[in-house]
């Protein structure tokens, strides 16, 4: 019988919100008491308060949410587990269940992607899935090691969503790998062969699920979830709807494929997820060959790098080396990654629009679709509007100083930006655009954006000795936060008056300007000022309601080919 092992949990889709999910629960007076119905509801409404989860009242009286977050802090060894009867242990043997671990203490001290993603290795490369004959694996290193399979067959450590959802989570160690490897390539060659690729994909998932007991649709939900909670690990990475190696994470990779089985006792496995799961390169030979590895990776991309400082004759001195470098290789990707924008200027502006209905997906063809959870909307709007900026150039800032959110290895979205400071800064020859951007509706808009934005904006106005713009972006803008920006009044801690320039469009009004200005050849940010500058003029003498008329006025007005000039 078919079955599908999970490493996540389809309730917590995003497993880089796992750490401000943990934080507020550390931080809590619930610690220990989070089980049964009345715990998991109080866990879910905290969580909701401190807006990790985004549950409106009364939608989930069972607090499954909140069961489910306890499960994926258990599961990856952050807090303790229950121990059942059957384990053959008793609790006090581990620790209080549900209680922060040693493990769960470190990862909330993780203060970087790659170190929380350091973590997430950590903890899924504990074998802990049950296998037939008594031993237990771990899926993401039978995925490293089916994945390393096909590169010697093909070349390339990669699988499409369809073969990882039908052959790789289906699978595991019990399995030969030869029969795997075929199925996969067999798969490849027939939908390669085939005319009709959606066609072809419905009948794999049917012909999966003859002979599995559940719905057909858990191959595709549960392949999401699995790929999310993986790629999370840092050592694997988009490949169009598929995974493959990162690159300089080869042979880590190779090492940990190695261990992918275990059939040590259940109790030192959960001691060893709870207190600190281990890796190979905590071993200073093997953290020695995975630096030599990467280094090798970044001569290739002909990338400069300085190991002094640094003490190559322990492990965690090599490790600190690696990680070094891998920041740097990660800037130079971003490089190139910000390069690349302005010929996805199409793709970003349909990203717009499925940010504008708060969420969704759209599908190009059969192996690329962009998508937007809803419950990141938020910190999709704020990436998006980075690559808007990326794609229209000319900065000289680079782009990981434009942005203040993290992004994962495949440029997406982690969180939000932190407080105290804008969303976005555009630096540019002969002037700097700080972006706002919120989903946030209604008078509440002003109360939460009101005061910050025109402080970030003055903040940076007395930084700077060039012309400082504000630019605003929501999918509604109420009309007492474009009253506040239209007087656009900052008083100094000296009391001296400062006057701003801000401009307040909706997230339809910029994506109009975006494709106009790609879609006519002109793109620019002296274009973005132009049409500020604009829509800015006269706002005087206009009432807030008529100010946002105007605006949209002039943005109508350069989609039909209107050209502004300078004010």
């Amino acid at each position: 019988m078919t079955d599908i092992w999970f490493v996540g949990n389809t309730g917590v889709r995003n497993p880089l919100r796992i750490q401000d999910g943990l934080r507020v629960y550390a931080d809590s007076s619930m610690i220990g008491r989070i089980r049964g119905v009345e715990g998991a509801v109080a866990l879910m409404r905290l969580l909701c308060e401190r807006g990790v989860l985004n549950n409106g009242a009364g939608k989930d009286a069972s607090g499954s949410y909140g069961r489910k977050w306890r499960l994926v802090f258990n599961l990856n060894g952050f807090t303790y587990p229950c121990v059942e009867k059957k384990d053959g242990f008793l609790q006090e043997e581990l620790g209080p269940a549900d209680v922060l671990t040693p493990f769960g203490e470190a990862f909330l001290r993780a203060d970087t992607v790659p170190a929380v993603q350091e973590c997430f290795l950590r903890a899924m490369s504990m074998p802990m899935k049950p296998l037939q004959d008594g031993g237990c694996f771990s899926p993401l290193c039978w995925t490293l090691k089916v994945l390393l399979e096909i590169e010697k067959r093909t070349g390339s450590a990669s699988v499409s969503f369809l073969e990882f959802a039908v052959c790789i989570q289906t699978t595991d160690p019990d399995w030969e790998m030869d029969r795997v490897a075929e199925r996969i390539l067999d798969i490849r060659r027939r939908r390669a062969d085939s005319s009709a690729k959606k066609k072809f994909d419905r009948q794999v998932y049917e012909e999966a699920g003859k002979d599995y007991p559940k719905k057909n649709d858990n191959f595709k939900e549960y392949a999401d979830m699995n790929l999310r909670y993986l790629r999370a690990t840092g050592i694997l990475q988009q490949k169009g709807r598929g995974i493959c190696i990162v690159p300089e994470k080869h042979a880590l990779a190779e090492r940990l494929a190695a261990g992918a089985v275990s059939r040590e006792p259940l109790l030192d496995r959960l001691r060893k997820l709870c207190s600190t799961p281990p890796l190979p390169t905590d071993d200073a030979k093997v953290a020695r060959a995975v630096l030599e590895d990467l280094l090798g990776q970044l001569k290739q991309r002909h990338i400069a790098y300085d190991l002094a400082g640094f003490d190559l004759t322990k492990a965690a001195g090599i490790n600190m080396a690696r990680h070094s470098l891998e920041e740097g290789l990660s800037r130079y990707k971003e490089e190139l990654y910000a390069a690349g924008q302005p010929e996805k200027w199409e793709e970003i502006s349909d990203y717009m629009e499925l940010i504008g209905k708060r969420g969704g997906k759209k599908r190009y063809d059969d192996d690329n679709e962009i998508y937007v959870p809803k419950e990141e909307a938020a910190a999709y709007l704020e990436w998006c509007i980075w690559r808007a900026f990326l794609a229209i150039g000319s900065l000289t800032n680079k782009p990981y100083e434009v942005r203040r959110f993290r992004i994962d290895q495949d440029f997406l979205p982690v969180s939000t930006a932190p407080g105290n400071g804008p969303d976005l800064i555009a630096e540019f020859t002969e002037y700097v655009i700080v972006i706002e951007v919120t989903l946030s509706e209604g008078s509440r808009q002003e109360a939460m954006e009101g005061e910050p934005v025109r402080r970030h904006v003055a903040d940076l106005a007395e930084k700077y000795e060039k012309p400082v713009y504000g630019l605003f972006i929501a999918n509604h803008i109420d009309s007492n936060t474009a009253e506040t920006f239209r007087t656009g009044v900052w008083y100094t801690k000296e009391d001296r008056k400062l006057t701003l320039q801000i401009v307040p469009f909706t997230l339809e009004q910029f994506r109009r300007f975006f494709r106009t200005i790609f879609a006519s050849d002109r793109a620019s940010s002296e274009e973005l000022i132009r049409l500020m500058e604009n829509c800015a003029k006269d706002k005087a003498s206009l009432e807030a309601p008529e100010w946002k008329k105007r605006i949209g006025a002039c943005v109508a007005g350069m989609e039909k080919g209107e050209r502004f000039r300078r004010v």
